[in-house]
């Protein structure tokens, strides 16, 4: 699946990391970019036989990604509340942001069908979820411990509004913010590769 920037679409047989199910979506074994110092997808891209979808699991409490993931998801949603491309942009891809993505951005949170309008700016209480994908019960103990101490991590945020806060996507097919969706969610590749932290958000839409 082709990076677009910001904003992609799933595919069906799109495959996502598995991880542990008390971990983060962290069992990447290689950090690519399609620029320097851009955050990148660490889902695969190659094309493969159809396989089950991974499940998606809350975040464990304990685990060090999620206070990481906590604090980029508060960013990005005060940035997007704020409806400032100036301020959203950077956080989405900056320079790595196509201009046709940031006018779609722009859109979903201009439109009142759209799931991210509906949950950040409603008046009833925003709920929040971290998500990762469910790992084979297989994995060692020293297989769970090289994932919770990698450097590069990858998690789904999702928000939703009002009384919708114990429903959210099984799978990443469904955290596609189809206008029909109960929630909103952002895709967030994270690293703690060389100097400062860095991640970049992804902004899924269905196939038009």
């Amino acid at each position: 699946m082709p990076d677009r920037g910001g904003v992609s679409c799933y595919v069906d047989d799109m495959r996502a990391f598995l991880i542990s199910s008390a971990l983060v979506a962290a069992l990447a074994t290689q950090a690519l970019a399609t620029e320097a110092g851009a955050p990148v997808s660490l889902l695969s891209v190659e094309t493969e036989a159809p396989v089950p979808r991974a499940r998606l699991v809350p975040l464990a409490t304990d685990s060090v990604w999620t206070p990481r993931f906590a604090a980029a998801a508060d960013d990005l949603a005060t940035a997007l509340r704020s409806r400032d491309d100036a301020r959203w942009a950077p956080l989405l891809g900056g320079p790595w942001l196509a201009a046709a993505d940031r006018a779609q951005i722009a859109a979903l949170l201009r439109d009142g069908d759209s799931p991210l309008r509906h949950a950040l700016f409603s008046k009833g209480v925003t709920h929040r979820a971290i998500l990762g994908w469910s790992a084979p019960a297989s994995l060692n103990a020293d297989e769970r411990a090289a994932i919770e101490t990698g450097k590069e991590a990858e998690a789904l945020v999702c928000w939703s509004a009002g009384g919708a806060g114990d429903q959210w996507p099984a799978t990443a097919a469904d955290a596609d913010n189809r206008p029909d969706r109960r929630y909103a969610c952002v895709r967030i590749a994270y690293s703690i590769r060389g100097g400062a932290p860095t991640w970049r958000g992804f902004i899924e839409q269905p196939p038009a």
